[in-house]
C-alpha cells in the first residue's frame, strides 16, 4: 500500500508549542494533510506519554488510532481515511566529546508503550523528563543509542534535522563530521538520518559516505497546521515493522516529499541581527565575519554541506528514491489571492479546495490543473502547476529566518490575469 508518513512532530507539552496540539487535532490535521501515519510526538515526557495511552488504542501492527470518542466530525468527507500514531520523540544530548561541546538532537521511534516506558525509565536516571516535551540530557548520543537498542531491536534511532548549525550530527557549530565520529563502532546501528527542512536528497548525495542511509523528511510541526511540511512516501505494509524495515533497507521506501531547501531557516549563511544573507563564497571572502558589525556569522547548510562533500552538486546516485520540492497550499492560496496567510479568505478557499478535491498531498501533487482551476482561480491552478515545475523565487533562509519563496512577479501576475481575461 503506498501512503504517507510524517514520523517526527511535537506535543503541546514542547518548548514553543502551540496549546492546542493535541491528538485529537493531530489525527484532524494528518486528514486534511492526506498522511496516514503519524509521529505521536514526546513520548518521553510522562504528562503527554499518558495522555497518549488515554486516547490512542493499539491496533495490533505496532501503531495506534485514536479513540472514536475523540474524533472530530469536521474534516471534509473528501479528506476522511485512516490516522495511525506511531510512537516518536526526540530528545536532545548536550556533552562534550573530543575537546568539543556537542549538542545532538535525535528522533526515536517506538513500536509499543511498554518499549518506550523502558526507555523512559532509562532516561529519567540521567536528566529531568519533565522539563520539556524535548527532554535536554546530559548524555553522549553513542549512550543513547545503546539505551534505545537495549530497550528493544525494533527501536530506531535516526539523527534529527541533520544539518541544523546549533543541534545536529552534521551541524557547523556543535556537530560532527561524520557519524562514525559520533557514534564509533554503533554507527552500523545508524540506519537513516532526518534531512531537515534546509536541506533536500541533492544535498545530501554529495556525500559518498551517505550512500547506505535513508534521507528521510519529516514536518518537526510545533503546531497543528505545520504537520506534513516534510513527510515521506512508503510503498508497504501500514504497520510499524513494515515501516522499520522500510528505513533500514529502503525496501518499499519511496520518496520523500520536502520544502524547497532555501525556505529553512538555515539554509545560507548570515548574521540575522545585522539582516546579514551571504552565499558561502561570501562568508569565505569577509573571514566568516559580519560584514557590519565584525562578528562570527551562523554558518548555513549549504556552506557545511559544501565543506564536507565528496563529490559535485550534479551527481545522482542509481535507483535513488524520488523527492517532491511543494509549498504548502495555503501559501500558494495566499500569493495567488494577494492577502495574508493567516486570513479567512486563505482559510475559507483552503476549504473550499479540500471539500471538492481531497487533501492538500493530493492537490498540490495530483490533482489535474485544470480541476484546481475550476475549484479555486486561475492563479491558483497557475501557482501549483509551476511549483510542480519548480519554477519559483527564492530569498534562502540564513541564520533562524525562513526563506521567503514567491511563485510570481508582478509581471507575471499581470499575464496570468491578461490570459484569463481573453478566455
Amino acid at each position: 500500500m503506498r501512503f504517507i508518513a510524517d514520523l517526527h512532530i511535537h506535543s503541546r507539552y514542547s518548548r514553543a508549542t502551540s496549546r492546542d496540539f493535541s491528538p485529537e487535532s493531530i489525527w484532524k490535521w494528518a486528514q486534511l494533510k492526506g498522511i496516514s501515519v503519524i509521529g505521536s510526538g514526546d513520548f518521553t515526557h510522562p504528562g503527554w506519554l499518558k495522555e497518549l495511552k488515554e486516547k490512542l488504542q493499539p491496533e495490533g501492527n505496532g501503531l495506534f488510532a485514536l479513540k472514536k470518542a475523540f474524533r472530530s466530525s469536521d474534516v471534509p468527507a473528501s479528506c476522511r481515511g485512516d490516522v495511525f500514531f506511531l510512537l516518536s520523540s526526540e530528545i536532545s544530548c548536550i556533552y562534550s566529546k573530543a575537546g568539543k561541546v556537542r549538542k545532538i538532537h535525535s528522533v526515536v521511534l517506538a513500536p509499543d508503550f511498554r518499549d518506550a516506558e523502558k526507555i523512559n525509565a532509562a532516561l529519567s536516571r540521567v536528566g529531568n523528563l519533565k522539563s520539556d516535551g524535548r527532554p535536554i540530557l546530559g548524555l553522549d548520543a553513542k549512550e543513547l543509542l545503546k539505551i534505545v537498542m537495549d530497550a528493544s531491536h525494533g527501536v530506531l534511532l535516526i539523527p534529527a534535522h541533520a544539518w541544523t548549525p546549533h543541534f545536529s550530527i552534521f551541524g557547523a557549530a556543535s556537530g560532527f563530521d561524520s557519524l562514525e565520529e559520533c557514534f564509533e563502532e554503533l554507527t552500523p546501528s545508524i540506519h537513516a538520518i532526518e534531512t531537515g527542512l534546509s536541506s533536500d536528497p541533492p544535498m545530501n548525495w554529495r556525500l559518498s559516505t551517505l550512500d547506505r542511509i535513508t534521507l528521510i523528511s519529516n514536518s518537526d510541526a510545533h503546531s497543528p497546521a505545520k504537520i506534513g511540511r516534510e513527510a515521506n512516501i512508503l510503498d508497504t505494509d501500514v504497520s510499524y515493522e513494515a515501516i522499520a524495515k522500510a528505513i533500514r533497507t529502503r525496501e518499499g521506501f519511496s520518496g520523500t516529499i520536502e520544502f524547497f531547501p532555501e525556505e529553512g531557516k538555515y539554509h545560507y549563511d548570515g548574521h540575522r541581527t545585522c539582516g546579514v544573507s551571504l552565499s558561502p563564497k561570501e562568508t569565505i571572502k569577509h573571514n566568516y565575519l559580519c560584514p557590519v558589525c565584525g562578528k562570527k556569522v551562523t554558518v548555513g547548510v549549504m556552506h557545511r554541506v559544501e565543506k564536507l562533500a565528496d563529490r559535485d552538486e550534479r551527481f545522482i546516485p542509481t535507483g535513488a528514491p524520488v523527492f517532491h520540492s511543494i509549498i504548502p497550499l495555503p501559501e500558494i492560496i495566499a500569493e495567488a489571492v494577494k492577502v495574508g496567510v493567516n486570513s479567512k479568505a486563505v482559510e475559507k478557499k483552503y476549504f473550499s479546495l479540500l471539500e471538492t478535491l481531497g487533501n492538500e498531498f493530493g492537490i498540490l501533487m495530483d490533482c489535474s490543473v485544470d480541476d484546481i482551476e475550476k475549484t479555486g482561480t486561475p492563479e491558483i491552478a497557475e501557482a501549483v502547476s509551476r511549483m510542480r515545475k519548480g519554477e519559483v523565487h527564492i530569498e534562502p533562509g540564513f541564520d533562524g529566518e525562513y526563506g521567503k519563496i514567491k511563485i510570481f512577479e508582478k509581471i507575471e501576475r499581470k499575464e496570468v490575469k491578461g490570459q484569463t481575461a481573453l478566455f
